[in-house]
């Protein structure tokens, strides 16, 4: 049986089988925050671990799992042939799933409403990717991380003020208005709690796709159920979470210096240094929907990805150098005509 998207619901594709999802698991928990350091210190209850087939695809480098009885497959995030070479993943399991909402029609629909969108695409993508092989849906991992922080700071507020000054334009004199800041000390202390901040745990995709993907409604996570993945592909993560947690700090320290600048007011601000205090870090290995599709057109591949929530769609695009050269030949040619036009007027 499968999940069917949107329905919450197993499917069999065999004989038309429904059973609702709600009947075959246990009811729904509150999601659970982990240790950052337990888990950085190798604490973490057994529990928490789990050991999944994979198989690394060697054209892009990602981390597939695998049916037990599945020895071939294609990578869905390139379209090459993998062939057995399977090995055992232990990682850190799982604590919540979005669930597919857009089924296959719906994502492949979204994305070809997106390629003929696009400015010198060429003629035939649309059609081409419309017919082509159905899209992958695979569960892409990402980290999510909550901290309490407190900082302290030191900087300056600038306020902007004029003085007239008297000047010579043109043999007169003249009065202006010259901007000059008066800086002032400031020092003080600014507290944010962060909730959820989250981090791509894959390097399967271009990191400018999947950011491009947001927003994402994480009040949509239900606590991790393997009946999700059914009919699905999962990506194990390729970003640890030491590293994940470091990209989590710096988009931290970004609001935390935004904090600081509305603190210190004024019309200006200078920062001359932040201290902060980090505290109960706890984390989340989470799963989110994505369609894919790889296509080759003119011997080269394309990747489009869908959010498998929203509907979103990123993706790389060929252009067509015939429309190109076309668009140039019509500007060079508009440009010809307004010149003619503005030398008979004089």
């Amino acid at each position: 049986m499968r999940f069917d998207p949107g329905q919450d619901k197993m499917i069999c594709d065999h004989c038309g089988n429904e059973t609702p999802l709600g009947g075959s698991r246990p009811a729904i928990a509150p999601i659970r925050e982990l240790d950052f350091r337990a888990a950085i210190e190798a604490r973490l209850p057994e529990a928490e671990i789990e050991t999944t087939r994979v198989t690394q695809c060697p054209n892009c480098g990602a981390e597939v799992e695998l049916g037990a009885d599945t020895h071939a497959t294609e990578c869905p995030f390139c379209a090459t042939p993998v062939v057995t070479d399977t090995g055992d993943h232990r990682h850190i399991k799982p604590r919540a799933v979005m669930p597919f909402v857009l089924a296959e029609p719906e994502a492949r629909a979204a994305m070809t409403d997106w390629l003929g969108s696009l400015w010198f695409a060429p003629g035939g993508l649309s059609e081409y990717a419309r017919k082509g092989r159905r899209m992958q849906g695979i569960y892409v991992p990402f980290w999510t991380f909550d901290a309490d922080t407190k900082s302290a700071y030191r900087g300056e507020r600038g306020t902007v003020y004029y003085e007239s000054r008297t000047v010579m334009r043109d043999g007169k004199r003249q009065t202006v208005q010259v901007q000059k800041v008066r800086w002032t000390p400031r020092s003080g202390r600014v507290a944010r709690f962060f909730d959820d901040v989250l981090v791509l745990a894959s390097r399967s995709l271009p990191k400018r796709f999947t950011d491009a993907l947001q927003p994402w409604d994480l009040s949509a996570l239900v606590p991790y159920a393997p009946e999700y993945l059914a009919g699905f592909r999962a990506e194990g993560y390729q970003v640890q979470l030491e590293e994940g947690f470091t990209e989590a700090r710096a988009h931290m320290d970004r609001v935390i210096e935004r904090d600081v600048r509305f603190d210190i007011g004024g019309d200006r601000q200078r920062i001359h240094g932040i201290e902060t205090q980090i505290a109960d870090v706890t984390f989340k290995h989470i799963l989110l929907p994505v369609w894919l599709a790889a296509y080759k057109y003119n011997g080269k591949t394309y990747r489009f990805v869908v959010n498998g929530q929203s509907g979103r769609v990123q993706g790389e695009r060929p252009y067509s150098t015939i429309k190109i050269a076309l668009a140039v030949i019509a500007g060079l040619i508009l440009a010809g005509i307004v010149g003619f036009i503005y030398a008979q007027n004089g």
